[in-house]
């Protein structure tokens, strides 16, 4: 096999893909990229076994079609080190000798044969299929990834919750302390089916997709999703398990309304987080009609930290603790300018939106709240 190649787009190519190759693989024909050669284009995989990412690349002058299987690591360094010149690939399939010219010197290497690749199972034959917008995609997993628990103790919770309805798309994420559910109705996919995508998928997904592209492809099956966007396609496999009813934790009427300005809070967060107690990281919240006294203290180190932050209230006076870590989680990724927590009483969760949700879009996001210590 012989064909030409831009360096610039083949080191593209290549970062992406690579994002989905562990650092340590149990098969280690997994440290490699497979590379098929069809038609003039190049095609290029990598896998963990469990996700698939697949990029397309067109060539130049190629003389035949075939396959072979290539250090991912020795590709990657050769790729920074040739900077964007044109290249010439020389592969001998029998002897699996590879041959890469550029404009003063080659490099020379043996690749693998591609039979040993693992090959991804198809689709069952009752997936369903349907288009997705970009933006869709991006949002969901943006506005909702952070929300996602890390410890794998509950696998399922680790993952992204796609709950899609014949009008929307619902994505759900939650770690027990803190939800976060992001509604968008750009789309209407006329079909109900729940998944959930595990976080190494979502993140890759999120990397490589592009706002130049209009469309996602989606394909699912019983075990699997495809999405296939401009010249990618990413396979994963489902976490196992049932995702817990998200709905009923969401409370269904928190009557008191705190709206305040998001930066000015998330500011006034971060230096009181400072003095609260590093095992607990508790910030009380004393709420009045017009403004909201946040404090912390940490016996252990005899500190003590108080703010005041204007507000409108409508509701009882309350004294709340939230965890200043995951509240600060909630107010960086809230875009909008204000924000409002509805709330009931101090012992039931907070509910965070944004005061004008985005069109076509709804976030909520979720805060369960701490036991108060009086100092």
């Amino acid at each position: 096999m012989k064909f030409n190649v831009s360096g610039k787009a083949l080191q593209t190519q290549l970062l992406a893909v690579s994002k989905v190759i562990n650092s340590k693989n149990a098969l280690s024909i997994l440290d490699n990229f497979l590379f098929e050669i069809k038609e003039d284009k190049l095609y290029i995989t990598g896998s963990d076994q469990e996700n698939v990412v697949r990029a397309e690349l067109e060539i130049m002058e190629s003389d035949s079609d075939g396959s072979i299987a290539v250090s991912a690591k020795r590709m990657l360094d050769i790729m920074k080190e040739v900077n964007n010149q044109a290249l010439t690939f020389i592969i001998d399939e029998n002897t699996m000798e590879i041959d890469i010219k550029f404009l003063n010197g080659h490099f020379n290497f043996k690749g693998i044969s591609h039979e040993e690749y693992p090959r991804p199972a198809a689709m069952e034959p009752d997936s369903i299929t349907f288009p997705l917008p970009v933006t869709t995609v991006l949002k969901g997993i943006e506005n909702t990834l952070f929300g996602a628990s890390t410890e794998t103790i509950r696998p399922i919770l680790t993952g992204i919750l796609w709950d899609i309805h014949n009008d929307d798309i619902t994505f759900v994420t939650t770690d027990t302390h803190k939800l976060v559910r992001y509604i968008n109705r750009e789309c209407v996919p006329a079909t109900e089916v729940k998944f959930t995508m595990p976080p190494k998928p979502a993140n890759i997904l999120k990397s490589i997709l592009s706002k130049e592209d209009e469309t996602v492809i989606l394909t699912l099956d019983s075990k699997s999703a495809t999405f296939k966007f401009g010249s990618y396609t990413l396979s994963c496999r489902f976490i196992k398990g049932v995702y817990p009813n998200y709905e009923r934790v969401i409370p269904a009427d928190n009557p008191f309304i705190l709206t305040v300005d998001r930066v000015t809070m998330l500011n006034a967060m971060r230096r009181v987080a400072l003095s609260a107690s590093m095992a607990s990281n508790l910030v009380r919240f004393n709420i009045q009609p017009d403004e909201v006294l946040l404090s912390s203290q940490d016996l252990d180190y005899g500190t003590f930290a108080d703010e005041r932050v204007a507000c409108e209230y409508s509701g009882n006076t309350m004294t709340i603790g939230f965890n200043a870590t995951y509240m600060i989680e909630l107010l960086s990724n809230l875009k909008s300018e204000t924000v409002t927590i509805n709330l009931s009483d101090p012992s039931r969760p907070g509910i965070f939106k944004p005061e004008q949700q985005p069109e076509k879009e709804d976030i909520l996001m979720l805060l369960m709240p701490m036991q108060v210590i009086d100092y």
